[in-house]
């Protein structure tokens, strides 16, 4: 347990880096949509949804997820520690499936095949915002 520090301070790093990811890559997706006519600022915009894609969130992602198995690795006892821990896990493997929604519509945009419109794109950017209320509050209050 001397490491378990060390460890929740790396996971809270990498989650902030994943979620400033999970942010911003849909703002860059209705740059895509609503400027579609742009061709070159459309190619700027491939290159950065991209980079940050495969650079920044997916490391950041793979962080989270390792850091955060081995606090649960070094402490099961949390799973005894009150349902708060399901509900922060039911929420992270939810982000864990958005980051990779967002790989997928970055697939599509790319090909000039994504039908979802830059409304889409801002309403969608929502969702970490709402799952990261509910992992916050589950890990800092615990109230369940």
């Amino acid at each position: 347990m001397e490491y378990y520090n060390w460890i929740l301070a790396f996971h809270v790093m990498s989650f902030m880096s994943w979620m400033a990811m999970l942010f911003y890559q849909p703002r860059l997706y209705v740059y895509h949509q609503e400027n579609a006519d742009n061709e070159g600022f459309v190619e700027v915009v491939k290159i950065q949804e991209e980079k940050l894609y495969k650079y920044i969130g997916v490391p950041a992602m793979w962080a989270t997820i390792i850091s955060g198995t081995a606090m649960i690795a070094l402490n099961p006892a949390l799973f005894k520690s009150g349902g708060w821990l399901h509900v922060k896990l039911t929420a992270a493997i939810l982000l864990v499936a958005y980051h990779f929604s967002l790989g997928w519509f970055k697939k599509r945009l790319h090909e000039g095949s994504c039908i979802k419109s830059g409304k889409f794109f801002r309403a969608y950017n929502e969702v970490p915002t709402i799952l990261m209320i509910i992992i916050v509050i589950m890990v800092v209050v615990k109230p369940i």
